[in-house]
């Protein structure tokens, strides 16, 4: 009989030690993991030639990722993308459904949630036309001068985009340009400001070349 308990005794203790043993692993595996929830722009590729993006209804998909805490502390916004491939995508109003497929984030890292799950985008033909640049001007020079000419070059830039935002431009105008107690002739090369339309210019930059006089010569 005391032999027999001897053997029941082992098994309990064999038992004890896988269980302890899988805590262990448990603890070990688990310890130091958490989640986190961020926003991520939403990327296209694969736009067919002569089309272009005119809208779409959310500009950033929200993902909830879990891993090592210490691997998400260091987690930079170029390694996280979501990605919708436009292959094949026509003129017109479309719902494009995206899913953990679509997210580019390292492997020690998984995605548990999105949201949304689907954007809505318009794509429309893509032209390009030229418009002029006009000078935005602020301030007032010196007292008893004026301003008596201005110059810019290039004068007219070429600019491209979806063709219903394109065909409501007629000319672009520079960034601000500060012409306060101003009393002799200034040069300065500002920024095309495109008020965060969607379109592209040819030339980023242009040069403002401003003559002041005194009044009465």
């Amino acid at each position: 009989m005391t032999k027999k308990r001897g053997i029941f005794s082992d098994i309990g203790l064999k038992i004890l030690s896988v269980a302890l043993a899988m805590s262990l692993w448990f603890f070990v595996t688990y310890r130091g993991q958490s989640e986190m929830a961020i926003d991520v722009p939403l990327e296209f590729k694969n736009v067919p030639v002569g089309l272009e993006i005119l809208r779409q209804s959310i500009k950033k998909v929200g993902l909830s990722i879990s891993g090592h805490e210490r691997l998400l502390k260091t987690l930079r916004p170029m390694d996280v993308r979501v990605i919708i491939d436009m292959s094949g995508a026509k003129k017109g109003e479309a719902v494009y459904y995206f899913d953990k497929d679509n997210v580019i984030i390292p492997r020690t890292i998984k995605v548990q949630r999105i949201e949304p799950v689907s954007v809505k985008v318009v794509l429309d033909e893509s032209i390009s036309k030229t418009v002029s640049v006009k000078p935005y001007i602020t301030g007032s020079p010196e007292k008893g001068y004026v301003i008596k000419s201005i110059d810019v070059k290039p004068s007219h830039v070429e600019i491209e985009g979806a063709k219903t935002e394109i065909a409501r431009i007629s000319l672009l105008r520079t960034e601000p340009i500060d012409v306060t107690g101003v009393d002799a002739d200034m040069m300065q090369t500002v920024k095309i400001n495109t008020n965060g339309k969607n379109i592209r210019t040819k030339v980023s930059d242009v040069t403002v070349k401003i003559s002041i006089r005194r009044i009465g010569k």
